[in-house]
């Protein structure tokens, strides 16, 4: 396996052959099973670092008599007591800034993101200067993958801030030897800018949210600009559902006409474009097991699924000495499988990316209902006027669900808009929904991640 080896150390001269779709070839397309041999040496290998130089995982560890030398098969690794973003964040709090898994001495830190904290204490990433080269090198890798080759000019359309994902896109295609136009997003009249900027620059690709993308192509609709004048060849997506929801997708590449690629796990994580499509392979997002080993747990027992089953993402770095993550649960659903790959690369797939969050799922009268289930949804309906929202209300003792949607027809003609989608909607999701429509452009657009759901049942319960 090229450059197999902890810590890892990525010779920085390297490109591949310009005719080669891979990075490095071998490690890409082996046997499967050759390839996680290798990997649970690593893992291993991994824990015995942790396990030297963490007190947090050597406490957890201890508390169930486990010892890194006892992961001798892929089952035996399961039994790992995966962790949870309330133990980083109680970590932190007992052992400030960055918690008692930091791995590295405070000196070598070279980066320091994080979360925002508006719903609590906030948590701190802190990556080592050899770690951010090495994420570097395995973004790169996957830019690659993706169709991205040096010179190509990369647009990072996306918040720079404590947010990873823009910084970690930039990181790659610097490494990649790309022209990196690091534009951000966010700020009043910020999009109206990026049309500008896109269509001076025309630019290969582009990286963003979904949700940011769609407002893209409307603002650039509004300056009598057709997105696909851009010349937008490769979108690369994180930071929420999206891109590997069907109508969504459509939306992204008939709007600009471009390759969507759905790509993103964590910013825990980072290198965090460690589930990502490629060119060859654009739907669903391939598993790169050799940079983080990815698992499909059930969210109960946190033990794999069989692959077709449905369960919740758990990551284990690889090659990560600062805050390693092992066995990190991740409270998402996704769901996935081993097959061929037309890209030729022999790793799992999420064939329907990461599709929602455990935790953003909405009970309501004995159903769950996913909100990316009803983005999906409302795409499809003709007069759909572009954004939504959906409010939950208790009204006495009955769970009520409301559909705001915009929609595009004057008012006297909208009523039976709303009847055939709150009938498509219940018939979807086995609740009743009433829509309620809205003039379009009124509901407010992301300038970075969407939030469509207001629960207001939590305000009831106070």
């Amino acid at each position: 396996m090229e450059d197999w080896h902890f810590p890892a150390a990525y010779d920085q001269s390297y490109l591949p052959d310009p005719l080669s779709p891979y990075w490095f070839p071998h490690r890409e397309t082996m046997d499967p099973e050759e390839r996680n041999a290798a990997v649970l040496e690593r893992l291993r290998e991994v824990m015995e670092y942790a396990y030297a130089t963490s007190p947090f995982y050597r406490r957890t560890w201890d508390a169930v008599d486990l010892e890194p030398a006892d992961i001798t098969s892929f089952e035996a690794f399961e039994q790992v007591p995966v962790v949870t973003k309330d133990e980083m964040r109680a970590s932190q709090h007992d052992h400030p800034p960055f918690g008692d898994y930091l791995c590295v001495d405070e000196s070598e830190i070279h980066h320091i993101h994080g979360t925002s904290g508006t719903t609590g204490m906030p948590t701190a990433f802190a990556i080592g200067r050899r770690d951010w080269q090495v994420i570097a090198d395995n973004h790169a890798r996957i830019l690659w993958g993706m169709g991205v080759r040096p010179g190509d000019t990369v647009f990072v359309a996306a918040l720079f801030s404590l947010y990873l994902g823009s910084w970690g896109a930039l990181a790659g295609a610097e490494r990649l030897h790309c022209r990196s136009l690091p534009f951000g997003a966010g700020a009043q009249g910020m999009t109206a800018r990026a049309v500008t900027w896109l269509a001076r620059t025309r630019p290969k690709a582009f990286y963003a949210t979904p949700s940011y993308a769609l407002r893209l192509a409307e603002v650039a609709e509004q300056e009598k600009i057709d997105p696909r004048e851009f010349g937008l060849q490769v979108m690369f997506f994180s930071g929420e559902p999206g891109a590997s929801v069907p109508t969504v997708r459509r939306a992204i590449e008939d709007a600009f006409g471009a390759t969507v690629i759905d790509c993103g796990t964590m910013a825990e994580m980072t290198p965090f474009m460690s589930a990502s499509a490629t060119a060859g392979t654009p739907d669903g997002m391939l598993l790169w097991q050799d940079i983080v080993w990815h698992e499909v747990c059930d969210p109960t027992t946190f033990r794999t699924v069989p692959f077709g089953a449905e369960g919740t993402p758990v990551y284990t770095h690889l090659e990560r000495t600062s805050q390693p993550m092992i066995r990190l649960a991740s409270n998402d659903l996704t769901r996935w499988v081993m097959e061929d790959n037309p890209c030729g690369r022999t790793y799992p797939k999420l064939p329907d990316g990461v599709y929602g969050r455990i935790d953003d799922m909405i009970h309501i009268r004995g159903e769950n209902v996913y909100p990316t289930e009803v983005d999906n949804y409302l795409r499809s309906v003709e007069h759909y006027g572009g954004e939504h929202r959906i409010v939950v209300r208790r009204t006495g003792s009955m769970d009520e669900m409301i559909v705001r949607a915009e929609c595009t027809l004057a008012d006297g003609q909208r009523a039976e808009f709303e009847r055939r989608t709150g009938a498509g909607l219940q018939s979807l999701l086995g609740v009743r929904v009433t829509v309620e429509s809205v003039d379009a452009d009124t509901l407010e657009r992301a300038e970075h991640k969407s939030r469509r759901v207001v629960d207001e049942r939590e305000h009831t319960r106070r």
